[in-house]
């Protein structure tokens, strides 16, 4: 939700148009002029450069170089990551890092290069140091990855934080991908990226940047090889792509750039190089391990804001039963809460929460409750209460409480970068457990506090804790919502410890994967915007991020009958499948699209659930990997260029292409297929990879295409594990995963490994581990080319 949405609230809420208006403008003059206050203004600045090398000091895994005017720290990890750091940067303290900076490679050592300047060599990477302070990133061949030209910085003359700007160069070829959840990706074509988490104030599209989750986590695909850059720097900044250009053998190539500039904060970054799988592997090393959601989470959400009331939900429900539709999740929006307050239940409307949550739940769906960040600031509130006593609340420079305009009212906000705060905050959820929720959403916590005119969050001058550290808004804002995350996944897992909790957040940063998902936020309920989605996802995954899906059929609007369908269909392939609507907005169940659509959903439905298993294979994988669920078809074959330029489909794991339809009235539709054979998972025809292919698309179905060699798990109509085979060209060999879930719980399910491979004229499909022969415990079902 967003500011937009407030003229669509104003009966909810109870109060007249005019008079969300004058307190929305309220708002935002209050903010301005607190910065005005409190922020102190730059004035004149002083450029900055390191100048010429004067030392050098070897060290574990690397060493530090010093400068005239700065000093570069460099250190190779155990992992393989490689860090650097100017002007005495640390990899610590840090909110991406899941365990601290991780041991330095003792191989690695920093030495004379041959051309006058210095390097570290590592096996996966070498680092070369000019004596000007220019960074090459090489491969250990000696190809060049990357160049980062020496830094330069302006500081105010009255002192105060330095802003920076990092100028690099990649090769022609390099394609640019990450930065978070950006609606023109998942490829970042020429152009300026905001680092800023921003609500967009409205439903968006492709054209619509920045969104809620903004990462400085860059990848760079090129002929050469893959890197991952990241930049340790929560402030506001910005990311200037420049895709290169190639002059056909002419020698006229331009190659490609990369600007990064920072309002404040440490010039640090971290990179890692290698295949995909090695490089977001390091990447989970860092920053965390996904987190694993409880299976149920896996299956089909439904959710709106405006269900209203007990006995709406229960004719949800009950449509849902009565048309034979699977739903494993129900969520309640702001509408189930008292006067929008967070931590409560509107009595009149729901009078028997936890008595309907225990009958739904008894039936195979569980509820799902929002909460929001912001706290209706009036005595008497028992959240408000609470937090003042404990001192819980963000303050400004003069020690006041923070206030802003939120769907409760006038509103404050706990600061989520203390750890005292976050334990408290954690602990509130023992309320909604109570009613019988199992799991969580987490909305408006870019933070959001809405205004007329200007940015629509907190002040930048409000201060936050950091750990103590102290600092303000600037540093914070972007990790406001990862430590929200935190606090909430933390006090689940002291107040249930037996289950794993489930939650997903519409704002993040680096690291938010440990506490969770995500989901698009506001999309347009248009054919752009069903194009956003899938974009979404991708680029999410890259950053480490690998559960995530959007609202099926846009958030807002009506959509057209063949655009819910095409919309349920690809939702049906992505980690999280949830339908979620606006208040104002057309129904999103499938039965109100007519019967032949309802058809249709209910076959995407039911594939669903027969890859069941497949999903909580997958994600179990990506928490052991990094990994994620849906990856970008040039996944396992990053040096072709033509899969690196295709964006409108995705690989599942290593078994499955998924072709989804994104443009009105299209009934077949091109696909760039990796090296291989992929077999069509209906008709069963082979087709070869590389290459490009036409495949029939009609309204019943997307493309969907099954490696050749996959052991695929699925669940049989019965509810028993499957080994689904599809068998590959005689004379080569396959194989695939499975893992098991044998519930919600924290023990650690084996994973098992099957082999295919022909004998003569016969499959076999065996178990890896068990000796020669080795018979698997399931079902076999060969779907193709036996």
């Amino acid at each position: 939700m967003n500011g937009r949405d407030l003229v669509r609230s104003v009966k909810a809420v109870g109060l007249s148009d005019t008079a969300q208006r004058l307190r929305m403008v309220r708002s935002a003059w209050r903010r301005r002029r607190v910065d005005a206050a409190a922020l102190p203004h730059r004035g004149d600045e002083r450029a900055r450069t390191p100048g010429p090398v004067t030392l050098v000091e070897p060290g574990p895994g690397g060493g530090v170089v010093r400068f005239a005017r700065s000093e570069l720290r460099v250190r190779v990890t155990s992992g393989g990551a490689v860090f650097w750091g100017w002007d005495g940067a640390e990899p610590d303290p840090s909110y991406a890092l899941a365990g601290g900076s991780p041991e330095a490679d003792p191989r690695a050592v920093l030495e004379p290069d041959k051309e006058g300047g210095w390097r570290v060599v590592s096996e996966r990477a070498t680092v070369v140091v000019s004596r000007h302070g220019a960074v090459e990133l090489r491969t250990p061949g000696g190809v060049m990855l990357r160049r980062d030209l020496p830094p330069r910085w302006w500081e105010p003359a009255g002192g105060g934080p330095a802003r920076w700007v990092q100028r690099s160069e990649v090769a022609a070829d390099a394609r640019f991908f990450g930065l978070g959840g950006r609606a023109a990706g998942p490829r970042l074509r020429s152009g300026t990226y905001r680092l800023w988490n921003t609500d967009p104030g409205g439903s968006f599209g492709p054209g619509d940047d920045p969104l809620y989750i903004t990462m400085p986590v860059q990848w760079v695909v090129a002929d050469v090889g893959t890197h991952l850059v990241f930049h340790d720097n929560t402030w506001d900044g910005s990311v200037t792509v420049r895709e290169g250009t190639e002059g056909a053998g002419s020698g006229h190539d331009r190659a490609g750039s990369c600007e990064v500039r920072m309002a404040g904060g440490p010039l640090r970054c971290w990179v890692m190089t290698g295949t995909p799988a090695r490089v977001l592997h390091a990447w989970a090393g860092l920053t965390g391990a996904p987190a694993v959601p409880p299976s149920w989470a896996l299956g089909h959400h439904h959710a709106r804001w405006g269900f209203g009331s007990e006995q709406e939900v229960r004719r949800i429900v009950a449509g849902y039963r009565e048309h034979g539709l699977a739903l494993d999740a129900l969520h309640l929006d702001i509408d189930h809460l008292d006067a929008h307050q967070v931590f409560t239940v509107d009595k009149k409307r729901f009078p028997g929460l936890p008595k309907l949550a225990a009958e739904l739940r008894g039936e195979g769906t569980r509820l799902v409750s929002i909460v929001d960040p912001a706290v209706k600031a009036a005595p008497g509130n028992a959240v408000y209460d609470a937090g003042a006593a404990a001192d819980a609340f963000v303050r400004d420079a003069s020690g006041r409480a923070v206030r802003g305009l939120v769907w409760p009212g006038e509103s404050v906000y706990p600061d989520f970068t203390a750890g005292r705060v976050r334990k408290w905050w954690g602990g509130l959820y023992d309320e909604r457990l109570a009613q019988g929720f199992s799991g969580f959403w987490h909305d408006m916590n870019e933070p959001v506090s809405f205004a007329a005119f200007g940015e629509t969050t907190l002040p930048r001058s409000a201060r936050h804790d950091l750990e103590g550290r102290g600092g303000d808004h600037r540093e914070a804002h972007n990790v406001y919502a990862l430590g929200m995350a935190r606090a909430g996944y933390e006090g689940m897992r002291e107040l249930r410890p037996s289950e794993r909790p489930f939650l997903f957040s519409r704002s993040g940063w680096a690291g938010m994967q440990r506490y969770g998902g995500t989901w698009s936020g506001d999309v347009a309920s248009t054919w752009p915007g069903l194009r956003a989605s899938l974009a979404l996802v991708l680029g999410l995954g890259l950053c480490g991020v690998p559960y995530s899906g959007p609202d099926i059929g846009g958030f807002d609007g009506s959509p057209s009958p063949e655009l819910y369908l095409r919309w349920f269909q690809l939702g049906a392939y992505l980690p999280l499948f949830r339908t979620h609507a606006a208040l104002d907005a057309g129904r999103r169940e499938p039965w109100e699209f007519g019967p032949k659509v309802l058809e249709h959903a209910r076959v995407a439905l039911a594939e669903r659930g027969r890859l069941q298993p497949y999903f909580v294979t997958l994600s179990h994988l990506a928490r052991r990997t990094g990994a994620p669920y849906a990856r970008p078809l040039w996944w396992g074959a990053p040096e072709d260029r033509a899969l690196r330029d295709c964006e409108d489909a995705f690989l599942l794991g290593d078994c499955l292409l998924v072709a989804p339809v994104l443009t009105e009235g299209s009934v077949r539709r091109g696909v760039q297929l990796p090296p291989g054979r992929w077999y069509d998972t209906v008709t069963g025809e082979a087709y070869e990879g590389p290459g490009r292919v036409v495949l029939d698309a009609p309204l019943c179905r997307i493309p969907v295409l099954a490696r050749a060699g996959a052991v695929l798990p699925v669940r049989d109509a019965d509810g028993t594990l499957v080994l689904e085979v599809w068998a590959p060209p005689k004379g080569r060999s396959g194989g695939g995963l499975v893992i098991a879930d044998g519930g919600d719980g924290w023990e650690e399910p084996e994973l098992q490994r099957f082999g295919v491979r022909w004998s003569g004229d016969r499959l076999v499909v065996e178990k890896e581990g068990d000796g020669p022969g080795g018979a698997p415990e399931y079902a076999v079902r060969v779907r193709a080319g036996a």
